[in-house]
């Protein structure tokens, strides 16, 4: 292999992210590499940079097919997958090892092993950041309206039932975006994720109360 893991697992992965909706297409794959080296670079660990940003590049190749029904696992799809297009390239195979571990232990759910190495928990943190701050409230509105449109219903709606007064009971409403904010700040391995986890949950608090605020300008009788 002639070329840097990075720039090739980009330049394999992209096809990949052509069918993706926005909460997990390129750009998402792109913002978690570069926050993945960002944390990296103030971090007092040894990473292997190329694998980490190889990682970031592929551990959401599956999410389109996992979207459609194809497939029921992306973490586990996409691990495969790359360790197919990556022996292909004759990358080095204790590289593609920690490339899988990396995409196999990415995810939040509670199915998916924990992250061992630096450059998984690196990865992890910066794709659990990616919901975090103000890119994160936008991005987490997105993840709403995947799940309303695979389940054919609405998954939440845009209020605060404790504000405005109006129940919810089928659905949750904007408060689930603070519970997964929280679940994934609480979740984080590395300091200097942490560290940024606190400075953009702030940024939430401010934002969560101004749209309380909102809500409650006037009431109907």
């Amino acid at each position: 292999m002639t070329q840097e893991l990075g720039p090739l697992a980009r330049k394999l992965s992209l096809s990949y992210y052509e069918d993706a909706l926005p909460a997990h297409d390129k750009f998402h794959a792109n913002r978690v590499r570069n926050l993945s080296v960002q944390l990296a670079d103030e971090w007092d660990r040894t990473v292997d940079r190329g694998v980490l940003s190889a990682a970031a590049w592929l551990h959401d190749i599956g999410r389109p097919r996992e979207r459609s029904g194809e497939i029921e696992n992306h973490d586990e799809w996409a691990t495969a997958e790359a360790e197919d297009l990556l022996t292909s390239e004759a990358v080095a195979a204790d590289r593609i090892d920690t490339i899988k571990h990396c995409i196999r232990t990415h995810s939040i759910r509670s199915r998916s092993p924990e992250p061992e190495l630096p450059e998984a928990k690196l990865l992890f943190d910066a794709d659990k950041l990616e919901a975090t701050g103000a890119r994160g409230i936008v991005r987490l509105a997105c993840i709403v309206g995947e799940r309303s449109g695979r389940t054919g219903e609405k998954h939440a709606v845009i209020d605060n039932a404790s504000v405005s007064g109006m129940a919810t009971p089928d659905r949750p409403d904007i408060t689930l975006l603070r519970e997964w904010a929280t679940e994934r700040l609480d979740a984080l391995y590395t300091s200097p994720g942490r560290r940024l986890g606190r400075s953009r949950l702030g940024f939430m608090d401010d934002f969560f109360a101004r749209f309380d605020s909102e809500i409650g300008v006037r009431t109907e009788k």
